[in-house]
């Protein structure tokens, strides 16, 4: 089978103008996502804890102001159980009910953490194939392709 040159930089145009258009599609949603969880976080009305050791007082909402805070409620249940994580705590103990919230609210912070860090990643993983794409383009252009015959 003979593959002409042409149809092989027109496969090769297409696989580039393909990856393009994936990888602008995917630095939107990773875009919208971020905007999305920052805007909720914001509606939330989360401020860092003033004993903080860095952001205190400021907004939570970005990731690193999320990651943060849950580190201080962390400390703040630890603080008042004793020491003692939720596991570790009777049934019975008044302060399970702490324990079991300061985790809730961790919890939820860690997960817009995650929510901004897989955002990123969509945004890092468009760029890529923006490029890739790109390259596609630029080598269709300038490389000519050798027919090939199977015998």
């Amino acid at each position: 089978m003979a593959t002409s040159p042409r149809s092989a930089d027109g496969k090769v145009r297409a696989l580039g103008l393909v990856s393009i258009i994936i990888g602008a599609v995917m630095i939107v949603a990773g875009a919208v996502t971020w905007g999305m969880v920052s805007t909720k976080l914001a509606a939330e009305n989360i401020t860092v804890s003033a004993d903080a050791p860095m952001f205190a007082g400021a907004k939570v909402t970005g990731p690193l102001e999320a990651f943060v805070q849950a580190d201080v409620i962390n400390s703040h249940a630890l603080k008042a159980t004793g020491g003692k994580t939720y596991a570790q705590l009777d049934k019975e103990d008044p302060l399970r009910a702490t324990a079991m919230n300061g985790s809730f609210l961790r919890s939820s912070l860690f997960t817009s953490v995650i929510a901004f860090g897989v955002a990123l990643f969509a945004i890092g993983v468009g760029a890529l194939a923006i490029l890739t794409g790109w390259a596609l383009q630029l080598l269709a252009a300038r490389q000519p392709v050798r027919e090939t015959v199977d015998a």
